[in-house]
């Protein structure tokens, strides 16, 4: 099919909404554990449901993932890719940084992203091309050169499996990001840490991961505000990416530098304690 993302983006922006109203009313209610120290509430069920539904009826020859129940149907190369509820555990306690992810994947690269913060009451709203606005303004990424003037969000640490050993590179990147940045965050979220990027009130994010739900809609975002997003090399990033690197363009060579120092770090402690 022809790719129309001002046709797309609407209905996008409408299946957030559906998703926004359901979490600011709705309580967690009964949580389900998906592993060690992780886990899924009611709601994060409630509102892939309604959303998945919702996208079915709007856009049936479009393909669509979800976090919690994965692919439901194929589409003819395009994707949505949804998080219900990004940063469950913050959602859990009461804590706002949280938000809905839904971003539109057409051969392994986003062109429709939108993401809300609904506790924060701001949404951020892109399509290729089109730039990203926050609550119908247009925004910038920031233009932070030096890493000692940069604020630098990191990813989650890992739990379940081999979460000690998967533990060791980003135990490590905190470590070499202390002694070079102004100030380490971690907000337990991939879309508010891609949205903050693109909205200037960090200078980059770092995620040692990369999960299509979790990334989509907020790396389309990021790069339309200017920011520069990468794989863990510096090579563009895609859906199929290892890592998540996203920052002002000035940036981003010295953060990859210094994530190739880490991950020298993590693999000499993994020998060392061999």
């Amino acid at each position: 099919m022809t790719l129309d993302t001002w046709t797309l983006l609407p209905i996008a922006d409408h299946a957030v909404t559906i998703a926004s109203e359901i979490i600011r009313t709705t309580a967690p209610g009964v949580i389900t554990a998906k592993g060690d120290r992780d886990m899924a509430t009611e709601v994060d069920y409630a509102v892939e449901h309604a959303v998945r539904e919702f996208l079915s009826r709007e856009t049936p020859e479009i393909g669509f993932l979800g976090e919690e129940e994965g692919v439901s149907r194929t589409g003819n190369g395009l994707m949505w890719a949804f998080d219900p509820v990004d940063g469950t555990a913050s959602f859990l306690h009461g804590i706002p940084l949280c938000g809905v992810s839904l971003g539109l994947v057409d051969k392994d690269m986003p062109r429709v992203g939108v993401i809300d913060l609904p506790f924060l009451g701001t949404r951020y709203t892109a399509a290729e091309g089109a730039g990203v606005q926050a609550d119908g303004v247009e925004i910038q990424a920031g233009d932070t050169r030096d890493l000692d003037a940069a604020i630098v969000s990191i990813g989650d640490y890992a739990v379940g499996n081999d979460a000690q050993e998967r533990n060791r590179p980003r135990l490590a990147l905190t470590h070499e990001l202390a002694a070079r940045v102004q100030r380490v965050r971690m907000y337990g979220s991939a879309a508010v840490d891609l949205a903050w990027v693109a909205h200037g009130k960090t200078d980059a994010c770092i995620m040692l991961s990369n999960n299509p739900w979790d990334t989509a809609a907020g790396v389309l975002i990021a790069r339309e505000a200017g920011a520069a997003v990468v794989d863990i090399d510096g090579s563009p990033h895609s859906m199929s990416s290892l890592a998540t690197i996203a920052a002002g363009p000035e940036l981003v060579a010295d953060l990859v530098e210094l994530i190739a120092e880490a991950q020298k770090i993590a693999k000499h402690s993994l020998r060392s304690a061999e």
